[in-house]
């Protein structure tokens, strides 16, 4: 009796554990995206020119027109899910998106914790300045008892912390930082030289570009790790997208050049 007993626990813990597989498998998010029909796509609505809302509003930008390429060549329909840069990695890992779309750095840190699509964007951090600073800061060791002002939670705060010295302080956004910048108590920000054109136009304040820091900065589109089917699909997709001069339209569009493309040294 015991051994038919046993014998029946055995087959049972072998169903379970076949049933658990085959969930597993069936939870890959690409799976989950193609029961929806949609991929969830993560992004602030407030980072022009990459992503903001129109006056009707739309959201528009670079970051949304990848976004949109991208979910139509996997076969989905875009699904746009506004968010605080603050706390969009945290949304990510807790599945309130599949994807983000914004901008983000790869690095170390965070490919530790993510997966990562193939780079979409190269671009490179500048130093800002107001225009009657003449003092020529030409990298971040130049801002070593200064203090620079960068993006709370951004990888030019991470980078801006690995150098001892520079007396960083953290905004919620540009506007903040430039305006105390403009007002004197910063003597430098830090951000993404696509953005300082945009920023400076609109800002209306006495600013300059200074000289770009560091090397260049890939970003692409992060997602949980432990999804084969849906890196592949992506990876995929962007390839084509590149191939096909999709990628290259859309930079050209927001930028005038093709930023997809890493920068020459």
């Amino acid at each position: 009796m015991k051994s038919g007993l046993l014998k029946k626990l055995f087959a049972l813990a072998i169903v379970g554990a076949s049933f658990v597989a085959a969930s597993a498998h069936a939870d890959d998010l690409l799976d989950q995206a193609k029961a929806r029909g949609t991929l969830r796509i993560g992004l602030e609505g407030t980072f022009p020119p990459f992503n903001s809302k129109a006056p009707n509003g739309e959201l528009v930008g670079y970051d949304v027109d990848i976004a949109r390429a991208v979910a139509a060549k996997m076969g989905l329909k875009p699904e746009f899910v506004t968010t605080e840069w603050s706390g969009i990695i945290a949304g990510l890992q807790a599945g309130k998106f599949d994807v983000i779309v914004n901008q983000v750095g790869v690095t170390d840190q965070r490919k530790a914790v993510l997966d990562f699509s193939p780079a979409y964007t190269y671009s490179a951090a500048q130093l800002i300045q107001r225009k009657d600073d003449t003092r020529a800061f030409k990298t971040l060791d130049d801002l070593k008892g200064k203090k620079l002002g960068v993006g709370l939670g951004t990888n030019y705060m991470d980078m801006a912390k690995s150098v001892p010295g520079i007396d960083v302080k953290t905004y919620p956004g540009a506007p903040e930082y430039l305006r105390d910048l403009a007002a004197g108590r910063l003597d430098a920000a830090l951000n993404d030289r696509l953005m300082l054109a945009y920023l400076l136009k609109n800002s209306h304040l006495p600013l300059r570009t200074g000289a770009i820091v560091g090397n260049g900065n890939p970003s692409a589109i992060p997602f949980k790790k432990g999804n084969p089917k849906f890196a592949k699909a992506i990876d995929d997709a962007m390839t084509q997208l590149e191939a096909d001069g999709t990628f290259t339209k859309i930079s050209d569009k927001w930028f005038g050049i093709d930023v997809t493309k890493p920068i020459s040294q």
